[in-house]
């Protein structure tokens, strides 16, 4: 392989990581020679990504499949008010190639899937994966492990973050951890929030990002000890951080003493998303929502969202935080047709399951899309 080279304007660029000792032009080649993939362009992927294109990372895959919108301003830096509309991906390379031009940003406006994620994957050196959903992060995590890749590993949730390296092969040859050894099994749906449900510190993305940039470029260069093995645990509302050690699973099925899975799953279905159970109870599109408030016949609507969601826009239904339908249960009809929405269909459904198994209801109706997609058929009408 050809030595990488750099020109005048690039090594006065870079003249900061020169000059320290353990890094110098070698770190620097390293980095230019390099090929990372940035799966997620949200409030991990826009610190992440803006440092290692800063940092001069060669090539950088951007993987996401959303566009901007007005509510991601708040953590993702990476993008402004004229890029709202635009895919993630477009205006991230933008972004990029403004902040440095000396890379090659490649730009994947797809949702990774099982029948994509080797073909993506395996053209890069390390994955970053800066992912909000179970689904997606055991895809990234199977896919490095299948693949021989490194999988960089970031997560947040309101004042909490967690960053780790997996599938990491040390110099000596052994490789470390990966997600299934520290997380066997995904929770069950609707247990954890994702930050739309649950909200998120925006200034957390910024740190844990910029940890998880830290560890790219440590793998990548070799210099210092990445956290193979090791689980970086941050509270930002107490400043508080601990690391705890993460082992080899001789039970985990990807690469443990009798490994079962030798090809990517369908992991909505490994996660307890699976489409079929869409069908475990009773459901309304938007448009059949619409004729019921339009029609005679009586309803009653359930709004199970959080109270700041409630405060930003509602439909004037009953609020009732998921969180305490169990104590609110006496303000929920049972004589009539009863809606229950949150903000996409999850929650809702959530609700819904309780109350039919633990109070049983037999008359609700959950809102496809949640008040998301009733605006969206509104405003299109």
């Amino acid at each position: 392989m050809a030595q990488e080279t750099f020109s005048k304007e690039e090594l006065s660029r870079y003249s900061r990581h020169l000059i320290i000792p353990e890094f110098n032009i070698e770190g620097q080649r390293k980095l230019k020679a390099a090929k990372v993939l940035v799966v997620g362009t949200g409030g991990l992927g826009a610190p992440l990504l803006q440092y290692l294109a800063a940092a001069g990372v060669g090539t950088i895959g951007v993987l996401d499949f959303d566009v901007v919108e007005d509510s991601n301003l708040q953590r993702q830096v990476l993008f402004s008010t004229n890029d709202i509309g635009k895919p993630k991906v477009l205006a991230a390379k933008e972004r990029l190639e403004g902040l440095n031009p000396y890379i090659k940003i490649v730009t994947h406006n797809v949702l990774l899937s099982s029948q994509n994620a080797l073909d993506i994957v395996k053209d890069y050196d390390l994955v970053a994966d800066g992912t909000d959903n179970f689904p997606t992060r055991y895809l990234v995590n199977d896919a490095c492990v299948l693949l021989g890749k490194t999988n960089v590993y970031a997560s947040i949730y309101r004042f909490d973050g967690q960053v780790s390296v997996f599938n990491y092969t040390n110099k000596e040859g052994v490789v470390g951890p990966n997600y299934r050894d520290l997380f066997p099994s995904p929770p069950p749906p609707g247990l954890v929030p994702s930050c739309a449900e649950g909200g998120v510190l925006g200034v957390l993305p910024g740190i844990v990002g910029s940890l998880q940039a830290n560890e790219v470029i440590k793998v990548i260069t070799g210099v210092g000890e990445p956290l193979a093995g090791r689980l970086f645990l941050f509270d930002a509302m107490n400043f508080e951080t601990r690391t705890v050690k993460v082992h080899r699973d001789d039970e985990n099925p990807l690469n443990g003493k009798n490994p079962s899975i030798t090809e990517l799953i369908d992991y909505q279905e490994f996660c307890g998303f699976s489409s079929n159970k869409e069908e475990d109870v009773k459901s309304l599109s938007v448009a059949e929502f619409l004729d019921l408030q339009n029609s005679d016949e009586p309803f009653q609507l359930i709004d199970v969202r959080e109270d700041f969601e409630y405060e930003i826009s509602n439909l004037e239904g009953v609020h009732i935080p998921l969180a305490d339908v169990e104590e609110e249960v006496g303000q929920i009809v049972s004589d009539k047709k009863v809606v229950v929405h949150c903000k996409a269909g999850g929650r809702s459904k959530k609700a819904i399951e309780l109350l039919e198994k633990e109070f049983g209801f037999s008359n609700l109706y959950n809102l496809t899309g949640g008040i998301d997609a009733y605006f969206e058929e509104v405003d299109a009408n």
